[in-house]
């Protein structure tokens, strides 16, 4: 990039234009060794390569992740999460999938004994099973076929299972699929390469369970690694959307980890509650049932109310394989700390608290972010809060640390340091500045300079941001979203630019592009939904072709402020234009991850108003 610098803006000394490439081809030369990544130490992967026999067989390499399949020849990977304490045997020989060195999830061998596979009837998740036996079953999130090879092992006559990576689908379905007893090519099974939201929203198919697979990793679950990643699977809009898709009498069942003290129960059993009163349900304490074992928990939502035979047969799933029971309609406080034992029965007395009158309290005093996550906060792992961090401070060193919701400080830390240097960065400059001031430039001029293009540059990418996250949902893929936002936006704001030199003559051009910002953002803010809601079902191409010319119109004229500005500048005051440029350049560093923070505590709707506000600023202090 420095050497192309130097050809097209013609610096010397012309050595330049011979060293800089030398320079780069350098790093050709230096060890193998220095270039490679290296994995955490602390990874699932890296953790199961120091077992005795276990060695990485194959890789595949996406944008959704680099995925690893792991052989184990010596000790042999038992993965089975929630597996009852009680149970006389575990899972038979498996394969495990690490993505990104996170995981594992698991391919078991299923060609032999079917009794090899009873273990899969002693995990928590096995409970609907036992209350109805359900014939149609709906899994989001297959990854290597464990719940799908439950679900035919316990009897579901049809199974639709969906999977956002084609790679995983092909690992069981084609590479392993010897292994895994052509478990993803059974008659009754249906295999959907899809985005899990994507795919509820558009199907019309009733099911009489719909289950959520346990997706990710215990370990950078339990260190706070998801606090950053937006997951729409957890939100009160996805369960209202899995409880519309249920028969009659049907189950939702969802299951995480348990960590301590307890995060990820409680405040799914809030977004449930929340999901079933905003669908007009005025008994949701009638249709919950919460168990546990020592290492995960299983929410069970009913379309209906619990009878007492389905009660009945839940305490002797429970009671039979020493799982506890933390809520279920008339459960007695006796019955909620019985085999694996805490201080105090966490779950069920969070469960009474988010049930009883005083809710709201509950979950402002709890040490953990217990809100709801929503599509416009959808960040579910977010559970830090800053009053409790200084008790967690006083336990480093004791097993603190997987308290922390560690990607949320770190996003916090590099906000401090993005703003610390971009004000040296910007204001440093001023001092040399101030000769130039005989030249015209007053410090009103600098001043007008510097709200001006730190109010574009943060505004421009809150836009940016808060509509990827808009249409997430509607082009079913996060890539896609990524991908056709980002492109629309850059293209769009760059024809906005070029046509700005049209404009350059008109002293209201800049109020007149903001005040079209400002309105497209609102009718979006307040239709979107429904503009996009009649082409949910259209093809990929034709929802990529929707979303392109849905965000023209806001990008092109988000695309004339800046030029506008850069022109006005260079009219009155050239010295300063290098100075707008990096005003711009670090306000849009501070952006990313301002607009981030900002919709983890107030949502992605604010962060839309707030880039409106931030252009109606710009729009007053426009250089004069």
């Amino acid at each position: 990039a420095a050497w192309l610098a130097v050809l097209e803006l013609r610096i010397r000394p012309a050595a330049l234009r011979i060293a800089l490439p030398l320079a780069a081809l350098l790093a050709l030369l230096l060890p193998t060794a220095w270039l490679q990544p290296v994995m955490s130490p602390y990874k699932g992967l890296s953790e199961a390569l120091n077992i005795s026999g276990t060695r990485v067989i194959e890789q595949y390499s996406s944008p959704l992740g680099l995925i690893s399949v792991t052989e184990h020849t010596g000790i042999p990977l038992r993965h089975a999460p929630a597996l009852s304490l009680t149970a006389s045997a575990g899972p038979p020989a498996q394969l495990g999938i690490f993505v990104d060195g996170d995981g594992p999830s698991a391919i078991t061998a299923a060609g032999g004994d079917p009794a090899a596979l009873a273990y899969l009837d002693q995990l928590t998740w096995a409970l609907p099973y036992h209350l109805k036996q359900p014939g149609r079953v709906l899994i989001l999130g297959a990854g290597g076929g464990s719940e799908v090879l439950q679900a035919r092992q316990l009897g579901a006559r049809h199974i639709d299972a969906v999977e956002l990576n084609p790679q995983i689908v092909s690992l069981v379905k084609q590479t392993h699929a010897d292994f895994a007893g052509h478990l993803f090519n059974a008659d009754n099974l249906r295999i959907i390469t899809a985005e899990a939201r994507g795919f509820v929203s558009t199907t019309a198919e009733r099911y009489d369970l719909i289950q959520v697979a346990l997706v990710d990793s215990f370990s950078a679950s339990s260190a706070g690694l998801y606090a950053l990643s937006e997951s729409y699977l957890y939100t009160v809009e996805a369960l209202q959307a899995y409880l519309g898709r249920l028969s009659p009498g049907g189950y939702l069942a969802i299951s995480r980890w348990i960590k301590m003290p307890s995060r990820d129960a409680p405040k799914l059993f809030a977004t449930a509650i929340t999901a079933l009163e905003k669908l007009g349900i005025d008994d949701p304490q009638n249709r919950l049932a919460l168990i546990r074992s020592w290492q995960t928990s299983t929410l069970l939502v009913k379309n209906g109310r619990f009878d007492a035979a389905e009660l009945e047969a839940l305490r002797r799933f429970c009671s039979a394989r020493s799982f506890d029971v933390a809520y279920y309609p008339g459960i007695d406080a006796a019955e909620a700390n019985r085999f694996n034992v805490m201080a105090e029965p966490q779950l069920y007395l969070a469960a009474q608290a988010l049930l009883g009158p005083g809710r709201e309290r509950f979950v402002a005093d709890y040490k953990f972010n217990l809100e709801p996550a929503t599509d416009d906060k959808p960040y579910f792992f977010r559970f830090f809060t800053w009053r409790a961090l200084p008790e967690i401070l006083t336990l480093f060193g004791r097993g603190g640390v997987p308290l922390l919701d560690t990607g949320y400080l770190i996003l916090a830390a590099t906000l401090v340091q993005a703003v610390a240097a971009s004000l040296v960065l910007i204001l440093l400059p001023l001092w040399f500045l101030r000769r130039s001031a005989a030249a015209g430039v007053t410090g009103t001029q600098r001043w007008r300079v510097l709200v001006y293009f730190s109010a574009l540059g943060l505004a421009f990418l809150f836009l940016e941001i808060a509509f990827i996250q808009k249409f997430v949902l509607f082009l079913h893929h996060p890539l896609y979203a990524v991908a056709v936002v980002l492109t629309a936006f850059l293209l769009f704001a760059g024809a906005g630019s070029l046509y700005s030199q049209r404009l350059v003559r008109s002293s209201g051009a800049v109020s007149v592009a903001v005040a079209a910002i400002a309105v497209a953002s609102i009718v979006y803010l307040l239709a979107l939904d429904r503009l996009l809601a009649p082409f949910a079902s259209l093809a990929d191409s034709l929802r990529i072709l929707v979303s392109v010319l849905l965000i023209a119109p806001l990008a092109f004229f988000m695309g004339l402020p800046f030029p506008l500005g850069i022109t006005r500048v260079g009219q009155r005051t050239p010295a300063l234009i290098p100075w707008a440029w990096g005003i711009n350049g670090c306000a849009s560093v501070i952006s990313a991850v301002l607009a981030t923070l900002l919709a983890m505590h107030f949502g992605f709707t604010v962060v839309v108003m707030s880039a409106v506000l931030l252009y109606g600023v710009a729009a007053v202090s426009v250089p004069r």
